[in-house]
């Protein structure tokens, strides 16, 4: 029988395993990893935020470039993880690592879908990847601060990326590469820092 459902559900698998390809570090990545299943996040709530976030600075005055959505990943081992990310979005203090910027007011992101874990994916491994869409606004290159006394998020910035992260050679180590291409994201406004950012916005789970 004919089941649109399916039909359609696959397609998205496709959109979005395309989206993942496009996105990874090392190109040998492509034979990696096997994708089964991909949902839409229908949550009209990030979108508008995300919406209102690019009109509040573009009317600020930034540029298109920094406007653009791109897409950034986040995994997770269990779905009900995924899905908490997806209903509640991608909220401060949610990260381990802190070395671009301090946890508490910003929230961690990756750059790259087969960069997703500080230590190599082992075989047989499985886990729940949300695809989100990201609009970096004006990002800052900060160099990577491994001290205690975390770096703020800088006035009139969106993002933070680390020095080394512009060229990660696919070579690097593991723990390495994924730390310079964390996105570090924040919304500060009078000197506190948004719960939840607006310019991520949770697109898709695979």
């Amino acid at each position: 029988g004919f089941h649109p459902e399916s039909e359609e559900s696959s397609s998205l698998l496709q959109t979005a395993v395309s989206l993942l390809h496009s996105s990874y570090l090392d190109s040998e990545s492509q034979d990696s990893f096997q994708y089964s299943q991909a949902v839409l996040v229908e949550n009209d709530v990030f979108r508008s935020e995300l919406k209102a976030f690019a009109q509040a600075k573009e009317a600020a005055g930034y540029s298109q470039e920094e406007l653009e959505e791109t897409f950034a990943f986040l995994l997770f081992d269990h779905e009900e993880e995924a899905k908490e990310v997806c209903q509640a979005g991608l909220r401060v203090n949610s990260s381990s690592i802190s070395m671009l910027g301090d946890p508490a007011k910003g929230v961690y992101i990756s750059k790259y879908a087969d960069c997703l874990l500080p230590r190599p994916w082992y075989h047989g491994r499985s886990g729940y990847i949300v695809i989100c869409k990201l609009i970096k606004g004006k990002v800052r290159v900060v160099s990577e601060n491994h001290t205690t006394s975390y770096t703020c998020p800088s006035p009139g910035y969106d993002c933070h990326v680390a020095v080394s992260g512009e060229n990660v050679p696919s070579k690097s180590s593991h723990c390495q590469a994924f730390e310079q291409s964390q996105y570090y994201v924040y919304e500060v406004s009078d000197g506190s820092a948004a719960e939840r950012p607006r310019q991520i916005c949770p697109y898709m789970v695979i």
